[in-house]
């Protein structure tokens, strides 16, 4: 079982020079990401006038964050394996591809991101505010954390099949284009629903600048769940015992 491999890490990781360069290229590569996903949907509504959501706009929304994650996690991925998402890193955690103390690194770096890019969003528009993820009519909290859960499953158990999995061979460019691609899709089908956020951090910097909090846990707790399974799931029955790389603040 991954639970077994969990490792907690040693107290000078956190100040390890190559942890903290992965940590700042998780800021820069979420910076990209949010900035260019959140920036879509404050163009959509600038040029529609805060008129309502369209089919076009939704598809403009996967499309730019498919493409923007793309370039986030190739950008990431030699130096900090390209995370951008604190659900990724806790799968990866359970995993035992990452140690405690470099996730909680990793985490303070993709909300700072966030929170960093929203705000520049919010100088360079004016004073435009970023939207925070919220439900649409008629869907409740707990129609909203199945989404987040199925939909952030698929996105980690893609990020374990083409990533991480030490079986996978040279893939290459796939992985990220993947990545995006599972991320563009999963906005198809939960983006008119709950946002179909699946990142907790992406969530997390709308609500910081704009300060709005309804139903916020929702974007935690099912991010956090569906990654943790597709990590359990993914571990347990395809990579198993298998001797497979782990990131080096592991053998600190």
């Amino acid at each position: 079982m991954p639970i077994s491999r969990i490792a907690i890490g040693t107290p000078g990781e956190a100040s390890h020079p190559d942890a903290l360069k992965a940590a700042l290229a998780e800021f820069i590569s979420m910076l990209i990401f949010v900035f260019a996903g959140e920036g879509s949907g404050m163009a959509f509504n600038k040029l529609t006038n805060n008129g309502a959501t369209t089919p076009a706009g939704l598809v403009a929304a996967a499309l730019s964050h498919a493409l923007a994650l793309f370039v986030a996690v190739s950008v990431g991925a030699n130096i900090s394996g390209g995370h951008v998402n604190p659900a990724v890193t806790f799968g990866a955690f359970l995993g035992g591809n990452i140690s405690l103390l470099r996730g909680v690194l990793y985490w303070i770096a993709q909300l700072l991101g966030s929170v960093v890019a929203c705000l520049l969003l919010k100088f360079a528009t004016g004073g435009l505010e970023t939207g925070a993820f919220a439900l649409s009519a008629n869907v409740s909290v707990w129609n909203a954390l199945v989404f987040e859960i199925v939909m952030t499953f698929g996105l980690v158990y893609t990020v374990y099949a083409t990533a991480v999995d030490p079986k996978k061979g040279d893939l290459g460019v796939i992985a990220p284009i993947a990545i995006g691609f599972i991320v563009g899709a999963n906005i198809l089908a939960g983006g008119a629903f709950d946002g179909a956020s699946m990142n907790p951090a992406v969530s997390f910097g709308p609500a910081v600048v704009s300060w709005t909090w309804d139903n916020h846990w929702v974007y935690w707790l099912g991010p956090l769940v569906g990654a943790g399974v597709a990590a359990v799931v993914y571990d347990t029955f395809f990579i198993g015992h298998s001797t497979h790389d782990r990131l080096p603040t592991t053998d600190y």
